[in-house]
């Protein structure tokens, strides 16, 4: 039997690369079914929640700014005031305005196809992860039916592009542990491991370099791209130091920082700071770009390009923008929310209301109209138990496959409470529901059981698992005109406000 905590012992067997469950044609048709879900959901009345034909909340600075991009290919107007992100977002927004023109749809496409490929992802991700087919499937339905990653894909916002970029480079680094896993145990096969104490070299990883360009990219939507950079980066070493352990090299740790920690170096924090780089060459490419011209009134000239000195600067006052954003200084917002209330959705974030004589279709004199960034009660209220439990498989269980979502979760989490005086707002969570699901879906699968149990086990397991995904479709149909703008009555909208925290 192979040991997975300590050295092989010599002679006994290697380790069996596990290659993972192959769909079946009923699990590609489920998978269609759920992709269909996804994408009705996220287009279906995607224009009609606006502020009178005008984009609402946050929209009102990334929609004209992306459609800039869309006319010029860069945000020229420096009045929009709040110019305080980097342009991935913008510029993926903007083929939006190409084909739509400056409407809802224009500055909302691009997010909805987002949110359809997130739900693909999660799927196939937690389908590798799970070794389950089923499980995967599971995580995607969920992903559906939850209401923060519904109405982040349904609004032009930027968050949805950073939770698309995060999870892909989360599912490249998946990929890329399973294809050294091949590569080691290749290795072994061939009698390469004992020939240095460091272990064999493993190649060059293409899919880990696949991520340091969705890291590069997520950077690119959003500064807190740097945190899933730190995360993922020791997530990965981690993952080689306990390959080349389980395969008896003689230095592990030493293995993985001289053969895998470099490289990953390279791979994760350089190429990524690369890309986002990149990112600025239309910027740098045009005269007319925001604060492209600031050398000489709001910068004292030196020896620096002064296209060079104009992007600092750009850079050093977005810094003092989101440094200077803070309660302590009087700034608050009604709808803001601190990290500590995230895990169960307990300050959302109201994006947009109109009521009164003026809005019709719900049946009364007076109407509601509301998108609210709210997540799936029968989802985000099981956040206590079921990160206890994934603390506790990966932790104390050492369970890699619990270790991987919580990872995720962390470094979406954890960042905010060095900086709590900062004002915060929940749509900052959007990047953990991903991770979030496939934990979920995972303790989901602990509940319907293994297929060596008993039947009246797996019978009473797969009971739970139904009734609690009939609850989730539940909770969310009856959630949906809060998140999707559709009239109400006042009776209705008052209904719909559960906790006094949101209202």
């Amino acid at each position: 039997m192979t040991s997975t905590l300590g050295v092989r012992s010599p002679g006994r067997p290697l380790p069996d690369p596990d290659t993972g469950p192959v769909d079946t044609t009923r699990d590609r048709i489920v998978t269609a079914v759920i992709l269909l879900l996804a994408f009705v959901s996220r287009f279906w009345g995607l224009d009609s929640a606006t502020d009178k034909g005008t984009p609402v909340f946050d929209e009102k600075h990334y929609a004209p700014q992306s459609f800039n991009i869309s006319q010029l290919g860069i945000e020229e107007n420096p009045a929009y005031g709040l110019v305080v992100h980097p342009p991935v977002a913008k510029q993926i927004e903007s083929l939006g305005g190409l084909i739509f023109g400056y409407t809802p749809l224009g500055w909302r496409f691009t997010a909805a196809v987002c949110g359809v490929l997130v739900v693909l992802m999660v799927m196939r991700i937690t389908r590798r992860l799970t070794r389950s087919t089923q499980l995967g499937l599971i995580a995607g339905l969920l992903l559906c039916l939850d209401g923060v990653t519904f109405v982040t894909s349904r609004i032009g916002m930027l968050d949805i592009y950073q939770v698309l970029f995060v999870v892909a480079a989360a599912g490249a680094l998946l990929v890329d542990r399973d294809q050294m896993r091949g590569r080691m145990h290749r290795a072994a096969l061939a009698d390469r491991v004992h020939l240095s104490d460091f272990g064999p070299r493993l190649g060059f990883r293409w899919w880990r370099f696949t991520a340091g360009v969705m890291l590069g990219m997520a950077l690119g939507v959003k500064w807190s791209g740097l945190y899933f950079i730190a995360f993922f980066g020791l997530m990965t070493v981690a993952w080689d130091w306990g390959l080349r352990r389980r395969y008896g090299v003689r230095r592990p740790l030493a293995g993985a920082l001289v053969r895998d920690a470099v490289p990953a170096f390279v791979t994760l924090v350089i190429w990524p700071a690369l890309i986002h780089l990149f990112t600025w060459l239309p910027w740098f490419a045009s005269e007319n770009s925001v604060y492209r011209h600031v050398v000489g009134t709001e910068v004292q000239d030196n020896w620096l390009p002064d296209s060079l000195q104009s992007w600092l600067y750009y850079q050093s006052s977005v810094l003092d923008f989101h440094s200077s954003l803070t309660t302590s200084a009087g700034n608050r917002h009604p709808w803001e929310s601190k990290p500590w209330a995230w895990p169960m959705s307990l300050r959302p974030m109201l994006y947009y209301v109109e009521q009164g004589e003026d809005v019709t279709g719900c049946g009364q004199d007076s109407c509601v109209r509301a998108i609210m960034l709210l997540g799936t009660p029968a989802i985000w209220w099981l956040a206590v138990p079921v990160l206890a439990w994934a603390f506790w498989r990966a932790v104390i269980c050492r369970d890699g496959r619990y270790a991987f979502p919580l990872v995720g979760y962390m470094a979406g989490y954890l960042p905010w409470f060095f900086q709590h005086d900062r004002q915060m707002y929940f749509f900052y969570a959007s990047v953990m529901v991903p991770f979030f699901v496939m934990m979920v879906a995972l303790v989901l699968g602990e509940i319907a059981g293994k297929a060596t149990d008993t039947p009246q086990r797996r019978t009473l397991g797969l009971g739970i698992v139904c009734l609690y995904l009939a609850l989730v479709v539940a909770n969310f149909i009856y959630m949906l005109p809060i998140l999707s703008g559709t009239p109400i009555t006042p009776t209705e909208w008052s209904n719909q406000l559960w906790l006094p925290s949101w209202r």
